[in-house]
């Protein structure tokens, strides 16, 4: 009984955990969104870096935090198994409620950067660690994400300048009142992320379930909630381009800068389990495949797209429990 009892306190603290970083990101993504849009950038560039980074804190708090705690295939779990869920759940759902036509000159080089960072992480670690020097490699793509995005907010704010377009004005008060809910979420993520850790950890001990997968799934889902919350607010508010490029920027820092970052603090080379090299980063390949390419070629996402993405990540989940 009493075992009974303290598996309930567990995943208590664990759904505890989940709920912080679910509001911790709702108030870091409020307060975020609205400084970014009072700067006049547009919305598909908010949602591939403000936004993204907002969103991707979950990821790498809880990754960073495993390594430093022994939690290696939790950590290297999570930090793949996010972008497979951002790509074949989030995108998928998005994509399947809102096919929509994309900007080529915001999008070809984000998606491409996010294939190519996909491909060099499944190179990079196929012998089953990830060394630290050959990880700069994925550094650099992420910072050419960085020159990209930076690239494109100047281009479209001298853009609306050169129209004669307004920024939002606010008071002293509301410029407060954002910024404290901006440091709010990031403790709550913060906090959350180390619950996630710590109870996730003892319910992959309990139920005799591998780290591996509790982070590939549990984790990586939890971790994904703010993309998933973004996305679903997107769909209300029929704001495909802010779901888009989130996602997109979400995975390119999954992808390119969480694992050389672990890899660092693990002291030079991350180790990567055979499940992560023989089905994890080849789905998340296969997955952002079918998700980049399509637009890429014809300029748009199709309905398809959704079902397709959705059938290949549950398919992802069977194999993983087999």
């Amino acid at each position: 009984m009493g075992r009974v009892v303290n598996l309930a306190v567990v995943i208590l603290l664990f759904l505890l955990g989940l709920g912080l970083i679910v509001k911790g990101g709702d108030w870091f993504l409020d307060g975020a969104v609205w400084i970014a849009e009072a700067s006049g950038i547009p919305r598909f560039i908010v949602g591939a870096t403000v936004v993204s980074l907002a969103t991707t804190l979950p990821e790498l708090t809880v990754s960073v935090t495993g390594v430093l705690e022994g939690e290696v295939d939790l950590a290297v779990g999570n930090a793949v198994g996010s972008v497979t869920a951002n790509i074949g759940l989030i995108l998928g759902i998005s994509v399947l409620c809102i096919p929509s036509v994309i900007d080529r000159k915001q999008f070809t080089v984000k998606a491409i950067l996010m294939l190519g960072g996909a491909t060099v992480l499944t190179i990079l670690c196929w012998g089953g660690s990830l060394p630290l020097v050959p990880s700069l490699l994925l550094l650099v793509i992420f910072a050419l994400y960085l020159v990209n995005n930076v690239y494109d907010a100047k281009r479209s704010m001298a853009a609306d300048r050169a129209g004669g377009s307004r920024r939002r004005a606010a008071s002293h008060q509301k410029v407060l009142s954002k910024i404290g809910m901006f440091a709010l979420g990031v403790t709550g993520i913060i906090i959350g992320s180390q619950m996630l850790i710590d109870y996730g950890s003892e319910l992959a001990l309990r139920l005799g379930v591998p780290a591996s997968i509790i982070g590939v799934t549990l984790v990586a889902i939890g971790t994904s909630l703010p993309e998933l919350v973004t996305t679903v607010t997107a769909i209300i508010k029929k704001e495909a381009s802010m779901s888009i490029g989130n996602i997109v920027g979400a995975n390119v820092i999954d992808l390119t800068l969480i694992l050389p970052v672990c890899s660092a603090i693990s002291g030079g080379s991350l180790a990567i389990g055979r499940q992560t090299t023989a089905l994890d980063l080849p789905a998340c390949l296969v997955v952002g495949a079918v998700a980049m390419l399509p637009p890429l070629l014809m300029g748009r996402f199709y309905r398809w797209q959704g079902f397709a993405l959705l059938a290949l990540y549950v398919g992802y989940m069977i194999l993983l429990m087999t």
